[in-house]
């Protein structure tokens, strides 16, 4: 089921769009569809015959994201393995402090090497329906205040639908735009389009090095774009919108921890309006990659924090689940064996 699909479902029972609306507002807050106010009660408000269809439509809703499986972890956050109607699988995570990170395809075309979702490749995209009913489904076990489109996809490669679920969460589904977070290794096509919506997300861009070559081979499908350019359009959103840019950075041992790499960090964002994420790699013993040591961490964050740059070490959630992003999904798809065995560039 599209989103319009199920709009125009209701208009041709006879809804008109105050009833829409409302119907709509309870789906994405994880309330049943009937859901009347304080001062209305539903009978009073949906025709009949909307009322009448309401759990046929409730069913089909549901299926479109079901809890699978549900991995809590120390942390606080727990990763949830979501089944879609057609029973292929994506992740979301229920982040500490009411936060969720979404699902925007099924596997990823950008092949990043250090990621579990990209060694799957492209199966297909999501629709915004799917999109948003990840956060409805999270809304039935706790708060969601902000949404982070960080999980299995590039949001960039499937934009036109997370367009639509953004704007659909920022209005319907009462989510700040600052608190809906568009994650993305790049695409020119991003800078062009999001200063265009009428909700404007917060920006987070994939930076991971600072050297271009190096970068091409960590992303190796990413769009052909230099750090700096990638910087200097980051920061003319950031102007756009009066709210920082958060810059990724899988922290890989050897790779991307060096000196070199620090330097070239401050040269870039010294004075821009960022904040720098460092993201220490969930690891496992058998990992081509490896996270750096919790010393090497400290140093870095002290480095680029007292020489004028934001740094914040964000770790992915549910570390001690092995729960690094697609992992779930592999494992339920049975090809989740020996992990990464290709030789890391140098």
């Amino acid at each position: 089921m599209h989103i319009h699909d199920f709009h125009q479902r209701l208009t041709d029972l006879g809804a008109k769009p105050m009833h829409i609306g409302r119907i709509s507002r309870a789906w994405l807050r994880g309330l049943p569809l009937d859901t009347g106010t304080r001062h209305q009660k539903t009978e009073n408000f949906l025709p009949l015959s909307v009322r009448q269809a309401l759990p046929q439509l409730t069913q089909e809703l549901n299926a479109l994201a079901r809890l699978s499986a549900e991995h809590p972890a120390a942390d606080g956050s727990a990763r949830l393995l979501v089944e879609l109607a057609d029973k292929q699988m994506v992740e979301s995570v229920l982040l500490p402090r009411d936060g969720l990170c979404v699902s925007s395809q099924v596997g990823c075309a950008v092949g990043c090497v250090f990621c579990m979702t990209g060694k799957s490749g492209l199966l297909r995209q999501l629709s915004t329906a799917e999109i948003v009913a990840q956060v409805a489904l999270a809304r039935r076990f706790r708060p969601v205040k902000k949404v982070v489109f960080m999980g299995m996809g590039e949001p960039a490669h499937n934009l036109d639908n997370v367009l639509e679920a953004i704007n659909l969460l920022g209005t319907e589904g009462g989510i700040g735009q600052r608190n809906l977070v568009f994650s993305t290794v790049g695409d020119p096509r991003v800078f062009e389009r999001l200063p265009q919506q009428h909700i404007k997300p917060a920006l987070a861009l994939s930076l991971h090095t600072t050297n271009a070559e190096l970068r091409q081979q960590l992303l190796p499908r990413a769009p052909r774009i230099d750090p700096e350019e990638l910087v200097e359009l980051g920061e003319r959103y950031a102007r756009q919108i009066d709210y920082p840019i958060q810059y990724q950075w899988t922290l890989l041992k050897g790779i991307n921890d060096s000196q070199e790499e620090m330097d070239g960090i401050l040269r870039l964002l010294k004075g821009k309006y960022a904040l720098m994420n460092l993201i220490p790699y969930n690891s496992l013993e058998a990992d081509a990659y490896q996270r750096p040591d919790g010393e090497r961490i400290v140093q870095i964050v002290r480095y680029l924090h007292s020489r004028g740059v934001l740094t914040k070490v964000r770790n992915s959630a549910g570390q001690d689940i092995d729960g690094g992003c697609g992992q779930l999904r592999a494992r339920a798809a049975g090809v989740l064996n020996t992990r990464r065995q290709q030789t890391p560039p140098r």
